[in-house]
């Protein structure tokens, strides 16, 4: 299994409006072969010391999937395709991280 995280900063003020069209691509995303969670957070805003608040514009994905082979399946998969040129004037920048568990 696979672990990412995508960070993505979207225009300003256009957070809302981003997340209503990631979200209908989130039930296509959760059926493809390999995908085991797909889905978007949002900060919340607490009195813990180490937060470090990623803003009101800012979309974090949090993904697993089965193997970096069903991730780049993914990437390519025809909703994708078709869902990044309707985002693509709100997004600003998007980082992603993918990792492993690390058990010993």
């Amino acid at each position: 299994m696979i672990i990412v995280i995508a960070i993505i900063e979207v225009a300003d003020g256009r957070r809302d409006e981003f997340l209503a069209e990631f979200n209908k691509i989130v039930p296509l995303v959760n059926a493809e072969e390999g995908c085991i969670e797909y889905g978007p957070a949002i900060d919340v805003p607490t009195d813990i010391s180490v937060q470090q608040p990623m803003g009101d514009d800012v979309v974090t994905v949090i993904e697993k999937w089965e193997s970096v082979g069903t991730l780049r399946a993914h990437l390519s998969a025809p909703h994708m395709v078709e869902y990044r040129p309707k985002v693509k004037d709100m997004v600003v920048d998007m980082k992603i991280h993918v990792l492993q568990p690390a058990v010993s």
